[in-house]
């Protein structure tokens, strides 16, 4: 028979970790579609993770500015700490700033406190910039815990994860696989997850997921749908 203490630990670590099943992207398109981000059907949500990186970012906000797009950059405050000016020059572009954690590491490995700090201090670095009040959290690697949905509560901060993504952050990509990967599950009313940063990725990824975004942006449009940041996605009528 388990004894009560070790019996009370296994169901605090089952409590805790609950919330990462919604890390598998089929079950939570179908049944949390407002945590996957799923918005009106003509439109779709693009974001960025992993920034932002002065020898990244500035290129994917000229593709951006080329093609009339905005997006939502999900910024950690690490990287934002290094360069807030150009977390300005991405709210200055018309985009969104939305937190993805001060450090990028797995929220299942920390305690409610430390994780509530950790998505805390992020919020307040991107607040300091000036624009609106950040509203939405992403989890690194989309894994959700007990304490990152009570945080997330605590701050006024919205979870929200993805539909597709491109796998990007591997070394074998390839801007044709990237594009490949998003289309073959990117639906109208989806949320698109890629990376403008390498800062946890294969080197030099960010290049290839730059050659294929206006790829994507062609794909989009020629199916009718208009891509766009999380708030509008969300502001859309249904």
């Amino acid at each position: 028979m388990m004894r009560p203490l070790a019996a009370g630990l296994l169901a605090a670590a089952a409590i805790h970790a609950a919330p990462a099943v919604t890390a598998f992207t089929p079950g939570r398109r179908a049944l949390l579609p407002a945590l996957a981000g799923t918005g009106p059907r003509d439109r779709v949500a693009l974001t960025f993770d992993d920034g932002p990186d002065r020898t990244s970012t500035p290129h994917f906000l000229r593709v951006l500015a080329e093609h009339d797009i905005r997006a939502t950059f999900f910024v950690l405050g690490s990287m934002l700490d290094r360069d807030p000016g150009l977390g300005r020059e991405v709210l200055a572009a018309g985009h969104e700033l939305a937190v993805h954690g001060w450090a990028h590491r797995c929220l299942l490995w920390r305690a409610p406190r430390a994780t509530y700090d950790d998505i805390a201090r992020a919020r307040d670095r991107v607040a300091s910039l000036g624009g609106d009040r950040p509203r939405w959290f992403r989890p690194p690697y989309g894994v959700l815990t007990t304490g990152a949905l009570i945080a997330c509560r605590r701050l006024d901060l919205q979870p929200k994860l993805w539909t597709a993504w491109g796998r990007d952050w591997e070394a074998g990509a390839t801007p044709t696989s990237i594009v490949r990967t998003v289309t073959s599950t990117l639906v109208g009313g989806g949320t698109i997850l890629l990376h403008d940063s390498d800062c946890t990725s294969a080197a030099g990824s960010w290049q290839r997921t730059l050659t294929a975004l206006p790829r994507l942006i062609d794909w989009a449009r020629d199916r009718g749908l208009r891509l766009g940041t999380v708030g509008e996605h969300q502001a859309a009528p249904r």
